[in-house]
């Protein structure tokens, strides 16, 4: 029975740590970018103590009510009507835990709203049902769709694999500018701490700095329509030496159609000329 227990905290501890969804897990997914630090320990160190502490309070006053106002005990009710002194405190004690929560809150929505130079910009537009980027600085544009269950491979997870991944490099402000092309999608990424809105005729923008290597999972966030849950996001964060050999093949094998043309047109201006 004990290995048993030991197993399942292990699998459920391990699932914490991934960079995917697991099943049965608990918690967020491990960080990998200081926003989802610095989120995870908004929750785990503020939202936690508060939020049980409040629950155990309430859960004794009415544990107390219930034993010491009891029917049998009090024959004649209470004519109370009101009371100065707790309703003074039921109002100030809840500004002031609001007001402590808010000071780490709003440092957390600053930094995520604030964007630094980026080194890399993506653009992610949302279509049902699937994605489509742009890397507007190296003229490079492709879709990406899910891998169907049938295409699977070994190792791939079911729901999250797309055939065109995101190709990032590590410790490197990433801008990502979020639109859709038809309905409310969401572009997030659980490992990241993002989630913005794609919204039609608007672009949102939102940032990320990864600070270790390795493949993750996100989805639309949005409900989106009947394939909604078909739309995953992928992102492969790499190193320096990793990236610029993808872009070197990206930008043969995904380069836009107009920058193609574009060049021909000015080869044919030239050859007039």
């Amino acid at each position: 029975m004990l290995k048993k227990i030991v197993s399942i905290l292990f699998f459920l501890s391990s699932s914490v740590m991934a960079n995917e969804p697991k099943d049965w897990q608990l918690g967020f997914q491990k960080s990998a970018s200081q926003s989802m630090t610095d989120i995870i320990w908004f929750h785990d160190y503020m939202l936690l103590p508060i939020i049980t502490g409040i629950t155990a309070f309430v859960l004794f006053l009415l544990l107390y009510t219930c034993v010491r106002y009891r029917a049998s005990k009090n024959k004649v009710a209470s004519t109370t009507s009101h009371n100065t002194i707790i309703e003074v405190l039921w109002t100030l004690i809840p500004c002031l835990i609001l007001i402590v929560m808010a000071v780490p809150s709003f440092k957390v929505l600053y930094s995520q709203d604030t964007i630094p130079k980026a080194d890399v910009t993506i653009k992610a537009i949302g279509y049902q049902w699937y994605w489509g980027y742009e890397y507007p600085d190296e003229n490079i544009i492709f879709d990406s769709y899910m891998v169907k269950d049938e295409d699977l491979k070994e190792n791939q997870p079911r729901l999250l694999t797309v055939d065109n991944e995101v190709f990032v490099p590590v410790n490197k402000v990433v801008k990502v500018m979020i639109t859709a092309n038809d309905v409310l999608h969401a572009w997030a990424l659980p490992s990241f701490g993002v989630k913005r809105d794609a919204v039609p005729g608007r672009i949102n923008e939102t940032w990320f700095k990864a600070d270790r290597t390795g493949t993750f999972y996100g989805q639309c966030s949005e409900l989106c329509g009947i394939k909604h849950a078909f739309m995953p996001i992928t992102v492969n964060v790499v190193t320096d030496e990793e990236y610029n050999k993808w872009l070197e093949k990206a930008k043969i094998e995904f380069a836009k159609e107009d920058t193609k043309d574009n060049i021909k047109i000015a080869k044919t201006i030239m050859e007039i000329k």
